[in-house]
This record gives C-alpha cells, sequence and structure tokens, in this order.
C-alpha cells in the first residue's frame, strides 16, 4: 500500500484534491477533521488542551476562537499545544491506515496541512503537493469569513513557502484552473503510483 501525503499552504485547494483522490478509489484521512473531532465533546484532547490552557472549553469541548486567541503568534504556545494534539494524531493515522491496508487499498492519502513543517514527510512513501498562484491563493483565503490580511499573512508565516513545498514533492497539482484539470492531475498522479506498485 502507498501512503501519500497530500500538503498544501492556505487557500491551495488541498481539501478539494483530498475529494478527488476519495473519488478516484484513493481514501483519505483529513489530519484538521481528526483535530476537531479531538477538540469536540468528548474528544481525547479536550481535558489535555484546558489542561495547558486553561479557560479554553466551553460546554466540553474545546472553543477553537479561543484557543486560537490563546497561542498565535506565541511559538512557546505553540509547540505546548502541538506536542500534545500530534501524538493524537499520529494514533488516528495509524489506525486508519491499519484499516486501510486490511481492507486491501492500494493507495491512501493523509492530508495533512503542516507535512514538511511537523516532519510528516517521514511517515510517507509520496507527496503530493497542492500549490495555485499566490494571487489565487490569496483571493481564496481572504474570501473566508473572519479572515483578514494581517491573519492571512501570520498563517503564511508559519508555512513552508510555496516553492519551497514544490521544490520537495513528487508531484504537484496545480489548482488554478478548472476542475476538469485539477481531476486530470489527480487521475495522472494515481495512474503513476500504481504503475509502479
Amino acid at each position: 500500500m502507498i501512503v501519500v501525503g497530500l500538503t498544501g499552504s492556505i487557500g491551495m485547494g488541498k481539501s478539494t484534491v483530498a475529494k478527488m483522490f476519495a473519488e478516484e478509489g484513493a481514501p483519505f484521512l483529513d489530519s484538521d477533521a481528526v483535530v476537531h473531532a479531538l477538540y469536540d465533546a468528548g474528544g481525547a484532547a479536550v481535558a489535555l488542551v484546558e489542561g495547558a490552557f486553561p479557560g479554553v472549553a466551553k460546554d466540553g469541548a474545546i472553543d477553537r476562537t479561543t484557543l486560537s486567541a490563546r497561542v498565535v503568534g506565541d511559538d512557546a504556545a505553540i509547540r505546548r499545544l502541538e506536542a500534545i494534539v500530534h501524538p493524537l494524531v499520529r494514533q488516528a493515522q495509524a489506525e486508519f491506515l491499519q484499516s486501510r491496508r486490511e481492507s486491501g487499498a492500494d493507495v491512501v492519502v493523509l492530508d495533512i496541512p503542516l507535512l514538511f513543517e511537523g516532519g510528516g514527510q517521514k511517515f510517507v512513501d509520496k507527496v503530493v503537493v497542492v500549490s495555485a498562484p499566490a494571487e489565487v491563493q490569496r483571493a481564496r483565503v481572504l474570501a473566508r469569513p473572519g479572515m483578514t490580511p494581517e491573519k492571512f499573512e501570520a498563517i503564511l508565516a508559519r508555512q513552508t513557502p510555496d516553492a519551497e513545498k514544490r521544490a520537495r514533492a513528487d508531484f504537484v497539482i496545480d489548482t488554478s484552473g478548472a476542475f476538469d484539470a485539477t481531476r486530470a492531475q489527480v487521475r495522472a498522479v494515481l495512474d503513476a503510483l500504481r504503475e509502479h506498485d
């Protein structure tokens, strides 16, 4: 089974590409969705995160807005949070891989937003980077509710630059065109992976 790490900076279209991989028969695990589940009521991270950052839990779940306000711009706080959350995400990834291996999947995709930043490339066989021109990225991100240019710049500052991600990728998928063009690239990547299997 080939494990693909899918990554890309904010606003590059990674979620759309991950869904296309699934539609083409390569199941994916969304690391952001795993984190959301960990933060929801009853989630494995709630008590741990509340213990490290008192006051961020409301009604038994982590209030992401409150947590974000506590950690953004504070590298030590971000590292403390990552030390709690990353092992739990890796555990969810291991369980996903095991179940897909048992079900006979030939290619699976781990959607990992901070793949290079968190050293995640060590855990995958191939890296696919989703990319688009900077002006397309900026327009997409600033169209999101609650996003400001300042917040966007702060997020970008924590991410490996797009050019470096592309240089380190096994495959690059350009999402600046039509959905059909993106889907054709997804199929081409899967064809290439399956040929070498």
